[in-house]
């Protein structure tokens, strides 16, 4: 396995998507490592009674980030936490790459406005796997695996 990827989606947020969540970690599970593999599991939601307390969610997220090397986030679904998590690793300098369904939603100027994120458009779930592929591939011979994608 080549990278850790943190995978952004929403929990509490809404998990309409959940199911899309899977199928994209499956994806990327078949060359890298996904740190957050639970953002995609279908029975997951988030109360204070799942996982734990909040301040042991956030430590495990943010030392997740400190960890991986790349951060994918799916962003449809609008999530504060996910905002957080994508400002959280900029702010670590990790490569973040913004997925999201045009047609179903309008992504937030703080993202769109910050050139920082790569931001990926699509519109059906077919295109998303050569996005992640390529995203998934750039840095795999460079030296410094930091560099911005």
């Amino acid at each position: 396995m080549d990278k850790k990827v943190y995978f952004a989606g929403s929990i509490r947020g809404g998990r309409v998507d959940a199911e899309l969540y899977r199928r994209i970690i499956a994806h990327v599970n078949r060359t890298d490592t996904v740190l957050t593999e639970h953002v995609g599991s279908l029975g997951f939601t988030m109360s204070a009674s799942d996982e734990g307390s909040d301040e042991h969610i956030y430590a495990q997220d943010t030392a997740w980030l400190r960890e991986c090397d790349i951060v994918i986030a799916e962003c449809t679904c609008p999530s504060l936490g996910v905002g957080y998590e994508l400002a959280y690793a900029e702010k670590l300098g990790k490569p973040c790459h913004v997925l999201f369904k045009g047609e179903k939603a309008r992504l937030s100027a703080m993202l769109t406005g910050d050139p920082y994120f790569a931001v990926h458009t699509y519109e059906t779930e077919e295109e998303i796997y050569p996005i992640l592929d390529e995203i998934l591939k750039q840095g795999r011979n460079e030296n410094d695996e930091n560099t911005r994608l």
